[in-house]
């Protein structure tokens, strides 16, 4: 048929060429027409060929050639030689008193340990080295900022000093550039060596996946377990700035100057992670059919806001007034009252890595910390008044703040010092769009943050550099069909974000990547704030019924 005037032609018999294809050999993979069947058999019988219909074709299984015996097929295995073996082999001395297998039954055992090993490839190490990459891009990212804050000091000091030093300070820039690009080469052929052991165990999958779905025996037999190249994970490399602080001039002595380095640290596979700070991730746990409530706990408030963990036994509370609340949680008993230092309510709570109470209190424009019974003030602000806070993985708070009714930002604190501002884009345009009092904010296993509006009804989530990853807006079929109205806000330890609505009485959960997954009500009402203790249960403080829920949702 000629292909100018035709869009596609039919299948011809490969030895005619003219004819259409009816038949196949499954055992020399030839298209046949019935004509040409009989002459495909005479040009070869030495070769049992396998003549199926052609809709059939690569139906019939090809067995092994004989390593000994050419021209016969292996339908047995020597357990003890680990070979194929054909009857012309059974019937000599070479394998007497050896065990033997029909050949299907160790082809289907091995390919179980196959389909295993492709699990644990494609579930287990390709995903922790799609983590390692995307960990190592965010320190090549983060390490180029942090030069270039430390190149912005070192300038600003050169210029503080007199021109006789200038041609010192160009020399301290330059070692600091060299010391940068040193750490940027060593981190980018880090990156890259990863990104190309993700490529090849992308091969090792699909090389898996072409002898799964192969008839050949031989190509399933020539698979080697490529598992035990890949559990062995690279160096994690981290980085350390060199500090500069400068000092006044004097003769022998202008300035202090601690080299960076950098550093390896073990990654580890997704299923044997103990803490974030390694590096690594959690085993896999999947949400429950239908969460359950575990216990609940009175704490007496006339309006419940605020939850945050101490430990798996203990939580502390805020409501309406002064007073925040420790309370045991399988007991439900009150262990300890403190009271604030304004007669307003603490409006965010949180435990920092330490174990420290640390609340913000809009009246006085302050973040204060419990230590020893006592309240400590940590941060004093001018214009901005703070509200919604937590405690990261690296000991930092996060404080979202507000201008009333103009501006929104969240800001990271160590200590007292402030290292990061969130506020706007790429572009100039403001990440959080209205200044408000309800505000709360979480920090994902992925180091994202993540923060409601409940001015605009959303969650905004940016990464840790601060670029925005996405908004979640609420789910189109809510329980009490009511607008997305988020509250508090908390994750666990498989990335998931849980946030309260407060209209709908339920908490959603997404996915780290805004993917509604599904909701948690549990008989809810009013839900407020949210925290997860390390065994992954969800507590849930509930404005006017003023009780704190401990929910199971994870298997």
């Amino acid at each position: 048929m000629d292909p100018r005037t035709s869009a596609q032609d039919v299948m011809r018999c490969d030895l005619c060429e003219t004819a259409v294809v009816q038949m196949h050999c499954d055992t020399c993979l030839v298209n046949l027409c019935k004509a040409c069947v009989g002459e495909h058999f005479s040009a070869d019988f030495s070769t049992p060929h396998k003549i199926v219909d052609f809709k059939a074709r690569k139906s019939t299984l090809i067995y092994p050639n004989c390593v000994s015996h050419d021209v016969e097929s292996c339908e047995m295995y020597c357990n003890e030689c680990d070979i194929p073996v054909c009857n012309t082999c059974i019937a000599s001395d070479q394998h007497l008193g050896h065990k033997l297998l029909k050949i299907l039954e160790v082809l289907s055992k091995r390919k179980e340990k196959i389909m295993k090993d492709r699990t644990e490839l494609n579930e287990t190490i390709y995903p922790t080295y799609q983590g390692i990459a995307c960990d190592v891009e965010e320190r090549l990212c983060l390490l180029q900022k942090e030069y270039k804050k430390l190149s912005t000091a070192i300038t600003k000091q050169g210029d503080i000093w007199q021109r006789e030093i200038n041609e010192f300070v160009n020399k301290l820039k330059s070692k600091t550039d060299e010391m940068k690009n040193k750490q940027l080469e060593t981190l980018q052929k880090h990156f890259d060596e990863v990104k190309q052991k993700i490529s090849d165990i992308q091969d090792e999958i699909n090389s898996i996946d072409v002898a799964l779905n192969s008839t050949n025996i031989s190509e399933v037999f020539s698979i080697l377990s490529p598992v035990d190249k890949y559990r062995k994970l690279p160096k994690k490399i981290m980085f350390s700035v060199p500090k500069f602080s400068p000092n006044k001039i004097q003769e022998d002595h202008l300035y202090n100057f601690n080299p960076g380095i950098l550093e390896e640290h073990e990654y580890n596979l997704i299923t044997k992670s103990e803490s974030p700070e390694a590096g690594s991730f959690p085993p896999v746990k999947q949400l429950l059919d239908q969460p359950e409530t575990v216990t609940t706990i009175d704490t007496g408030y006339r309006n419940l806001y605020n939850v945050a963990c101490l430990s798996n036994e203990e939580i502390w509370t805020s409501g309406n007034g002064s007073i925040l609340k420790l309370f045991s949680i399988n007991q439900g008993s009150l262990l300890k009252s403190i009271t604030a230092k304004s007669w307003t309510r603490p409006e965010g709570i949180a435990v920092t890595k330490k174990g420290d109470l640390v609340y913000t209190d809009q009246f006085d424009k302050t973040v204060n910390i419990l230590k020893n019974e006592k309240i400590e003030e940590v941060i004093k602000l001018q214009n901005w008044v703070p509200s919604g806070l937590c405690s990261t993985y690296c000991g930092d708070l996060l404080v979202t703040m507000y201008i009333h009714n103009k501006q929104s930002k969240v800001v990271r604190y160590s200590g007292s010092t402030e290292k990061q501002t969130i506020q706007f884009d790429e572009t100039g345009k403001p990440l959080f769009s209205f200044g408000t009092y309800d505000n709360f904010i979480s920090e994902n296993l992925n180091l994202d943050i993540c923060m409601t509006n409940s001015e605009t009804k959303e969650v905004a989530v940016v990464s840790q550099a601060g670029k925005l990853r996405f908004r979640y807006t609420g789910h189109t079929i809510a329980p009490k069909n009511q607008p997305f109205s988020p509250r508090g806000i908390t994750t666990d330890s498989q990335s998931h974000i849980l946030t309260a609505d407060y209209n709908n009485h339920c908490v959603h959960i997404i996915d780290q990547d805004g993917q509604f997954l599904r909701y948690i009500d549990c008989g809810l009402s009013k839900p407020y704030g949210l925290c997860t203790d390390k065994n992954d249960y969800l507590y849930v403080a509930q404005q006017f019924e003023k009780e704190v829920k401990k929910i199971k949702y994870l298997k």
